[in-house]
């Protein structure tokens, strides 16, 4: 007979963790006899039981003690990550009507949500969304960078699309949960990431241009590599003179979903030149850096890291601002460029 494991307890976060039902199940119908969710309370321990030898071969790890923070991992090739989307188990969902009161959120099995073809999101552009990412250590616990954040960034782009968000205690829970659920997702050390999309939609039906009546907060994750195809390797940027990223007014210090299509034809035609991505011109002089399709830019010369300034066209990146605070904790000088 199959040993069968005990799962939920505590997550490498300090966090107790119960799936939906419909996540349980679907985690019951894809492990078979190997794993069931336990109804015993969150708090209850892990099962500490080796998976039988079948199971042991499909996963190097399984043989191994089931211990908080070092989950068995996924049977994948780590060495061959990129940047491109693998189906992991878990999603986040969370729903929001007009009055800004959130249901309470769960977890579901990875796959397809329901849209009325007149979602706001599907005919204005009503959606935000957000990137960060989850690193395992060599004692096999998880971290997040910032995830804080990302969730005060949210809050902000929410208020100038006329949306309800998540808080940012809502916010970084859901990540959590999400990361937890798919911790053996999460790559070695030094061979990845766990990439963290969070979204917020208004999936409500709406037919003229006006806040949609209700909104899904959605999180799901997937193993990476480095972005950039050369890894951390010097990469080549286009100087892009005919398209703007974005304009005064508008809303270049968001993190709308319009600000990304916009962008693939500049970066498809610096692609074909050889180019890993664009650098983009201010939209009122076309002459002044502001930044790439995908991240700020930072210029360093002597001591002197320098940066563009926030001036409503560029986005206040996460890590923009981590490396102007580590950089002055290091003794460079940071300059502001107006």
């Amino acid at each position: 007979m199959a040993t069968r494991r005990r799962l939920g307890g505590v997550d490498p976060f300090g966090q107790s963790f119960v799936p939906s039902p419909a996540a349980a199940a679907a985690l019951a119908a894809r492990a078979g006899a190997h794993y069931k969710w336990s109804s015993a309370p969150a708090r209850a321990a892990v099962s500490r039981s080796p998976l039988p030898a079948a199971a042991a071969r499909r996963h190097p790890r399984a043989s191994s003690p089931v211990t908080t923070g070092t989950p068995d991992l996924v049977d994948f090739n780590w060495d061959a990550l990129g940047f491109q989307l693998i189906p992991t188990d878990f999603m986040y969902l969370m729903r929001c009507s007009s009055d800004g009161v959130f249901t309470k959120g769960e977890l579901v099995p990875y796959g397809p949500i329901e849209l009325n073809p007149a979602a706001a999101v599907l005919n204005y552009g009503q959606g935000l969304l957000e990137g960060l990412r989850a690193h395992r250590k060599e004692d096999g616990s998880i971290l997040l960078f910032r995830p804080h954040e990302n969730a005060l960034r949210m809050r902000i782009g929410a208020d100038r699309l006329c949306m309800p968000a998540p808080s940012v205690e809502q916010f970084v829970e859901a990540v959590k949960l999400t990361v937890l659920a798919n911790k053996r997702w999460v790559p070695p050390t030094g061979k990845g990431s766990l990439y963290i999309r969070p979204q917020l939609i208004g999936s409500g039906a709406i037919l003229g241009v006006a806040p949609a009546p209700q909104y899904t907060f959605i999180v799901f994750v997937c193993p990476v590599g480095h972005y950039f195809k050369d890894g951390l390797s010097p990469i080549s940027l286009l100087t892009e003179e005919e398209y703007h990223r974005a304009a005064p007014g508008g809303t270049g210090d968001i993190k709308t979903i319009g600000n990304y299509a916009s962008v693939v034809s500049a970066q498809r035609r610096a692609k074909e030149k050889g180019h890993s991505d664009v650098l983009y011109l201010d939209s009122v002089h076309n002459k002044f850096v502001e930044e790439v399709s995908s991240c700020n830019i930072f210029m360093v010369k002597d001591n002197v890291i320098s940066t563009p300034l926030l001036t409503g066209t560029i986005l206040p990146g996460i890590t923009r601002k981590s490396v102007i605070g580590i950089a002055q904790s290091l003794g460079f000088q940071s300059a502001i460029l107006q």
